[in-house]
């Protein structure tokens, strides 16, 4: 185990500083799959808006791909879309059942999510370009602890 770090002016030693959970306490036994996937109150995405020109992003940046700017906020997305692009999948990592329908939806209001759609199967006579969807959550994992992993997806509106 390595020594803990120390100051090197006063040769007392460092903590690292205490991890900051996204996960208010209300929702402390539910953990969002990805950082952009709010649960608190009605489940909506978040993305990273440019100040300058408003692109959307899901990932931290640390600039604008489009206009190559610094500053971002967080904008709330719509939990509605329209479907864009859709596939079957047949083939997948281990573990995850197949085959499952992998989408591009554009959000009302701005922004374009690739997600799964769910419950809908895996008929593509279902599903029309165009249809309205509305974003959903579901528990995909539970830890040792008993806390819910909570994933998000798309169904037909």
């Amino acid at each position: 185990m390595p020594a803990p770090a120390t100051d090197a002016a006063t040769d007392t030693a460092v903590s690292a500083p205490a991890r900051v959970s996204p996960v208010s306490e209300a929702s402390a036994r539910r953990v969002p799959v990805v950082d952009y996937l709010v649960l608190e109150g009605e489940p909506h995405l978040v993305a990273q808006a440019c100040t300058s020109c408003g692109a959307l992003f899901f990932d931290r940046r640390n600039a604008c791909a489009r206009c190559g700017q610094r500053d971002f906020e967080r904008k709330a997305l719509a939990t509605t879309g329209t479907l864009r692009s859709f596939t079957i999948v047949h083939r997948a990592a281990p573990n995850v059942p197949v085959p499952y329908m992998s989408s591009v939806i554009e959000l009302d209001g701005g922004g374009v999510v690739k997600a799964n759609i769910v419950e809908a199967g895996s008929d593509a006579e279902k599903l029309e370009l165009g249809m309205a969807l509305r974003l959903t959550t579901f528990p995909c994992g539970r830890d040792e602890e008993g806390t819910e992993a909570v994933a998000f997806g798309f169904t037909p509106a």
